[in-house]
C-alpha cells in the first residue's frame, strides 16, 4: 500500500502514544493551535467552534465527546473542525484534575457531605465499569443483573460531576473564545500580508524578466538592421 506505515506500531506503543504523545503535550497543543489558526473561516466562527470543543472537555461525555462538540458547534454556528480540534486540548494528565474539581464542586452545589478522595473516585469508576460489563454479559447468560454500584456511581459521582462541570466549562470556554478571536484575526492578517508581499515580489520579478526579454529582442533587432547587414 502507498500510505502504509514503514514501522508498524505495536498495541503497546499505540496505547503509550495515546496517554503521552510522541512529541510531548506541548508540541501536541502547539500543533492543535497552529491548525486552528490556519482554518479558512471567519475568526468569530472559529472562536465559536473552540468554545464548543472546550466546553465538552468538562462534562463526563466519554465516548461521544467529538460528536457532542460537533453538535454544539453546529448549534452555535461555529466551525466544526475547530470544535473537533479543541477537544484534543484535554488529555489523560489534565482530565483527572478536571474530574476531581468538577465532582467536588458538584457535591458542594448539591449539598452532599461525602468524603471524596482520588482513590474513592477511581474505585467507584472501576466498580461501575465491572458491573456494567457483568450486566451486559448477563443478557446472554441468564444471570441476574445487579445495579447497586451503578446507582451509587450515578448519584454520588456522575450527577455531581455533570452539575459541577457546567460552571468551569462555561468559564474556560468563554476564556478560549475571547482569546481565539484576536489570535486568529492577527494570524490571518499576518498571513494575508505575507501573501500580498510574495505576490508583489513575483509581480516585480515577472516585470524585470519581461524587461530583460524586451531588451534582448531590441538588441537583436538592432543588430539585424545594422548598415553592414546583407
Amino acid at each position: 500500500m502507498v500510505f502504509k506505515r514503514r514501522d508498524k506500531r505495536s498495541y503497546v506503543k499505540i496505547a503509550r502514544d495515546f496517554v503521552y504523545p510522541k512529541g510531548g503535550f506541548r508540541r501536541a497543543v502547539q500543533y492543535v493551535l497552529h491548525r486552528m489558526r490556519r482554518l479558512p473561516d471567519q475568526p468569530h466562527r472559529i472562536a465559536r467552534g473552540v468554545f464548543a470543543g472546550t466546553f465538552v472537555n468538562f462534562p463526563p461525555l466519554y465516548g461521544v465527546q467529538m460528536l457532542s462538540a460537533a453538535g454544539l458547534a453546529w448549534l452555535l454556528r461555529g466551525n466544526i473542525l475547530a470544535a473537533l480540534l479543541a477537544t484534543f486540548l484535554s488529555n489523560p494528565l489534565t482530565t483527572p484534575f478536571i474530574a476531581m474539581g468538577s465532582i467536588k464542586l458538584g457535591h458542594w452545589m448539591l449539598g452532599m457531605d461525602v468524603k471524596l478522595t482520588f482513590e474513592f473516585v477511581v474505585a467507584a469508576f472501576a466498580e461501575a465499569g465491572v458491573q456494567l460489563w457483568y450486566n451486559f454479559c448477563a443478557m446472554f447468560t441468564g444471570d441476574v443483573a445487579h445495579w447497586d454500584k451503578l446507582v451509587d456511581f450515578f448519584w454520588f459521582l456522575f450527577w455531581p460531576y455533570t452539575i459541577g462541570s457546567i460552571i468551569p466549562g462555561i468559564l474556560f470556554s468563554f476564556l478560549t473564545y475571547y482569546l481565539t478571536i484576536p489570535a486568529v484575526h492577527a494570524y490571518q492578517k499576518l498571513r494575508a500580508s505575507k501573501s500580498k508581499e510574495r505576490a508583489e515580489k513575483r509581480s516585480a520579478l515577472r516585470a524585470r524578466l519581461n524587461a530583460v526579454r524586451l531588451g534582448s529582442k531590441s538588441a537583436t533587432s538592432g543588430d539585424d538592421d545594422s548598415p553592414g547587414a546583407p
